[in-house]
């Protein structure tokens, strides 16, 4: 039975298998109960590795060993695989997660802020910008921003993506205006949209007509996007460390909110 080659690259890539352990668990699904010598036929995989494949899938949780002689090999359902490494995925994230909040208790972390507090050319305030490409990376560095403002967020944007992230903006501001931070909103896009979200966050946001998006922090970091797309990979966005041109950009934002 020939597998197809397309769906073996996509098993590796989502279930983390070799090509072997790929072609050997596949070649078990469709058979069900098998000898390794069988196994080896059906996938292709040369017999003399077949048998380390299948103590690999078993370990793994793939497949489990039926009692008796010859040894047969049975596939577990591919719901209960993803389910078992779903839960192996989160044991695993929450173990690395208390391990790196560990690790500023260590000796190697105190060594790593002396490197980084004595290098050897002091870094600029306007060398300090970066590109951001795609969804997820603009959206966790504009969460870091917000979350640590420490005076002032400026924001002009659209309602489309006020939307996107109603979620996190409703309890990051919740947090924020408790500590005092000042928190001022520009946005296109529907008068009732507006009114809806300005409802929801709890702030006054001023309609506007040209359609931007941009955000200053404590008239220090700006980030602003380059591209018209909202929320998809293709998005592009850079940010600025200098607080002459985040000071310039928020006087300009201020004469237009005013008016």
């Amino acid at each position: 039975m020939a597998i197809n080659k397309e769906l073996i690259n996509k098993v590796r890539a989502d279930f983390g298998l070799n090509i072997y352990e790929a072609k050997v668990w596949l070649a078990l699904l469709a058979k069900g109960i098998a000898t390794a010598g069988e196994i080896a036929e059906i996938s292709g995989v040369p017999r003399s590795r077949t048998y380390d494949v299948l103590e690999s899938l078993e370990r793994d949780g793939f497949t489990i060993p039926k009692l008796g002689k010859p040894i047969k090999y049975i596939a577990i359902k591919p719901e209960l695989v993803i389910e078992r490494i779903k839960r192996n995925v989160e044991t695993n994230s929450n173990s690395r997660i208390e391990l790196l909040n560990r690790v500023k208790e260590t000796d190697e972390y105190k060594e790593l802020l002396k490197l980084h507090n004595s290098r050897i050319e002091p870094v600029q305030r306007e060398d300090l910008s970066g590109a951001l490409k795609g969804r997820s990376s603009i959206h966790e560095y504009l969460r870091e921003m917000i979350e640590n403002a420490k005076i002032e967020i400026i924001m002009a944007t659209t309602t489309e993506a006020l939307d996107k992230k109603m979620k996190f903006l409703k309890l990051a501001f919740q947090k924020l205006k408790k500590h005092g931070i000042k928190i001022r909103i520009s946005a296109s896009g529907e008068i009732q949209d507006i009114k809806r979200i300005s409802t929801e966050l709890g702030i006054l946001i001023r309609p506007i007509k040209v359609r931007t998006r941009f955000y200053i922090i404590d008239r220090e970091q700006i980030l602003f996007m380059l591209t018209q797309e909202v929320a998809t990979e293709n998005d592009v966005g850079v940010w600025i460390n200098s607080k002459y041109f985040a000071l310039a950009l928020a006087n300009l934002y201020d004469i237009a909110y005013s008016n």
